[in-house]
């Protein structure tokens, strides 16, 4: 049964995703929707990664529950970058490809609880295709999200 390496693969997608809507929300702190829905968006990742780890031990695999915050000295250079290039034109191209980044990442992550889910009850597993039913919703509204923004902000961005 190769469950195991699909519920691997979605923790290391889903522990990614959170990484990087952290790294975005803070490049990004000067656009407070981004910074603010972001962060709000990464603790869905989280607890994904927290729920695969629970859900792994049932098929032998070991995975961590922790999502790795970034470094304090990073996360206040990250920041003060984000002040400074907040003043600039170029950060909004840099956006877009952010986002753009997010939303490719968000898809993949959605075809992953997608192909748990089927796995889950091909093998009639109840827990986790009520787990991939729980949190591939949270998933699509990442994706939805990341769609939206780059909707909304490509114009401004692009036609200045």
């Amino acid at each position: 049964m190769k469950l195991g390496l699909a519920i691997r693969e979605l923790h290391r997608s889903e522990t990614s995703l959170a990484k990087d809507l952290v790294k975005v929300a803070d490049r990004h702190a000067v656009e407070h929707e981004v910074h603010h829905v972001a962060h709000d968006l990464a603790r869905w990742s989280q607890d994904h990664v927290r729920a695969l780890a629970d859900a792994a031990r049932s098929y032998d695999v070991h995975l961590s529950g922790d999502v790795p915050a970034p470094s304090k000295p990073v996360e206040a250079i990250r920041a003060t970058v984000a002040e400074l290039s907040g003043r600039r034109p170029e950060p909004g191209v840099l956006l877009l490809a952010d986002l753009r980044r997010l939303h490719r990442q968000a898809a993949g992550v959605s075809l992953d609880w997608e192909l748990l889910a089927q796995g889950a009850q091909a093998v009639k597993d109840p827990d986790l295709l009520d787990l991939a039913g729980r949190c591939h919703p949270q998933t699509l509204r990442q994706l939805k999200w990341a769609n939206a923004m780059l909707k909304i902000l490509s114009p401004q961005v692009l036609a200045s």
